[in-house]
């Protein structure tokens, strides 16, 4: 059995410390296709940047992995204002089996809470939001992006998907935010992103009943725009890149003006984020016990 690393609150503190390497970029070398937990490769001929996030113990949002995102990024936003990735499109899927992403860290959150460490969960849950609100704002590019779940997504994998001008689903996947079986809510975009393609009482519905929702459910609300056979979902992308690319600045004006018009701000998610943290601090042994139990089953499925 491989033992799983939790981190600690040092951990923390030196991710939300941690920029990109300025000689790096002085160089004019770029990390972008050599990350640690996201495969990035170029598909020139569809002018798409596909990315499949590889997470090497659990699947959800470790530190680890969310630094690798935030680099996924800003890197790209770097190469395109230098003229050296002519990106239209940018896709995100997973190449974990029957996974998307599960959300949060929950050792993280539990080691958090049974030691009072506010700060811990803040920093976190910023690191959090950090990626989500470039994620909402395709990192300040003319392009369309693109999720491509082809397994679950869950809690927080749920609100990054959400982020995406485009999502394809394939059938098997589900979607859901379950915060609720311990007690606590999905404070990383959720509701924001929820409440301005939904409404606001059909966000609150998702998010206090925990339900988990089939793709083709997905499908029907609107959450999810292709529904593509099990297996399909990648030809699923390339044949919508192909039939969009005529309309291509059509269709990123329509995405940029739905963002103008219903904007989130950073300061929204960041108090958003800060009211999660301090709503963890509340939770009792039992809602830390399901936590730890939730924790445990995503362990499971790596080994």
């Amino acid at each position: 059995m491989s033992s799983v690393q939790v981190p600690d609150a040092t951990d923390i503190h030196q991710f939300a410390a941690t920029e990109i390497n300025p000689s790096a970029r002085e160089a004019g070398q770029s990390m972008l296709f050599d990350l640690g937990q996201i495969d990035v490769s170029w598909d020139e001929p569809l002018d798409t940047l596909w990315a499949f996030m590889t997470p090497a113990t659990r699947p959800n949002y470790s530190l680890p992995m969310l630094r690798d995102i935030r680099l996924w990024q800003t890197e790209a936003k770097r190469l395109f204002d230098e003229g050296a990735l002519p990106a239209r499109y940018m896709v995100l899927g997973s190449r974990f089996p029957g996974v998307f992403n599960l959300g949060g860290d929950l050792e993280l959150f539990a080691g958090c809470i049974e030691r009072g460490d506010l700060a811990g969960l803040v920093k976190y849950g910023h690191a959090c939001i950090d990626v989500v609100h470039r994620a909402w704002r395709n990192a300040d590019m003319p392009l369309i992006s693109i999720a491509l779940a082809q397994g679950d997504a869950l809690g927080g994998g749920f609100e990054a998907l959400l982020c995406f001008d485009v999502v394809v689903a394939e059938r098997s996947a589900r979607f859901g935010l379950p915060e609720m079986l311990f007690g606590l809510f999905p404070g990383m975009g959720a509701y924001s992103i929820l409440a301005r393609k939904l409404g606001r009482r059909m966000a609150e519905r998702m998010i206090l009943s925990g339900k988990v929702y089939t793709a083709e459910e997905m499908y029907d609300m609107g959450v999810v725009t292709i529904l593509a056979e099990d297996g399909e979902g990648e030809q699923a992308v390339r044949d919508y890149i192909v039939g969009n690319r005529p309309h291509h600045a059509g269709h990123v004006g329509v995405f940029e003006a739905g963002r103008r018009v219903d904007p989130i701000e950073y300061s929204e998610l960041k108090d958003i984020v800060e009211n999660w943290a301090a709503t963890a601090l509340k939770l009792d042994p039992k809602d830390l016990r399901m936590m730890r139990r939730l924790a445990s089953a995503q362990t499971r499925l790596t080994k």
